[in-house]
């Protein structure tokens, strides 16, 4: 990823939240910068304050379910600096509410953005890495709800696990073919940022649990902190990024669950005590 000009890395749903600390990091790096989002106001906001401070940025207004517009986000960054060295899917959006009152269109929406954005990512921008011959990294933004489930999310649980499974597919097939191109897949707990606000209330359980996750997120590690970690990760070619430590018993009790046959159990307190610790 040497590049005498530095590094391009795009990041999408880079306007708020995880992909808003990406892009700080990625700036303060001497990275090169292709910023997308839905949210065009956003977006070009932070384009205009990171070109104010001397960083080469450039905004794309992108919905990544549309695998045209995220060709044309490559194009963009092509364009625009000849290349890509690192690749963040990491929008996303949330649904809660009870697996059978979720709509048709709302788990379509999850299933367009959080899945099939990074798999529109990965099929527009992967064959482009590979024909660069040189190092470049993809990371694809999962959750901790991409490794163990929780009521009330069902769509954002199936996503989330989609996306690890793809990730770890991913791995291996680059690692098959001996490609300079290596993956991680960022699991995270609770992160401070206004992914609620994309949500659906849809169950009549919703909006007590809707208000119970808002507050933990809201309580959770800095974006700024976590990009940190991110960043480290990918120095390091680490494949799991898992910034949140908390959530281990969980993991644990899932997988003596699997092995053991037993029912599985959850405890809401593994989040809480995560956002508490990374607060």
């Amino acid at each position: 990823m040497n590049n005498e000009q530095g590094p391009v890395a795009v990041i999408t749903g880079a306007a708020s939240g995880i992909g808003r600390g990406l892009a700080g990091h990625a700036a303060a790096r001497g990275m090169r910068l292709v910023l997308a989002d839905r949210d065009a106001a956003g977006l070009q906001s932070l384009c205009d304050e990171l070109k104010a401070g001397g960083v080469q940025a450039v905004a794309c207004v992108t919905d990544v379910g549309d695998v045209q517009q995220v060709e044309r986000l490559r194009d963009c960054a092509v364009e625009q600096f000849g290349g890509v060295d690192l690749l963040f899917n990491n929008a996303g959006v949330m649904q809660t509410g009870f697996s059978w009152e979720i709509t048709d269109a709302q788990w379509q929406r999850m299933l367009d953005v959080n899945l099939g954005g990074v798999l529109n990512g990965i099929r527009t921008f992967v064959p482009l890495l590979l024909s660069q011959g040189r190092g470049a990294h993809v990371i694809n933004t999962a959750s901790l709800a991409g490794l163990v489930s929780s009521p009330l999310m069902a769509p954002y649980n199936v996503t989330k696990q989609a996306v690890v499974a793809l990730s770890e597919t991913l791995h291996y097939e680059l690692a098959m073919l001996g490609a300079p191109v290596t993956v991680s897949v960022l699991c995270p707990g609770p992160v401070a940022s206004e992914i609620m606000a994309s949500n659906q209330v849809a169950d009549s359980a919703g909006s007590s649990f809707s208000q119970l996750l808002d507050n933990t997120i809201r309580q959770g590690m800095t974006p700024a902190e976590l990009a940190a970690q991110v960043f480290a990760a990918i120095d390091e070619k680490r494949f799991w990024i898992l910034p949140h430590k908390g959530f281990k018993p969980a993991l644990e009790r899932r997988v003596q669950s699997i092995l053991q046959e037993t029912n599985p159990l959850f405890q809401m307190t593994d989040v809480e005590d995560d956002a508490h610790a990374a607060g």
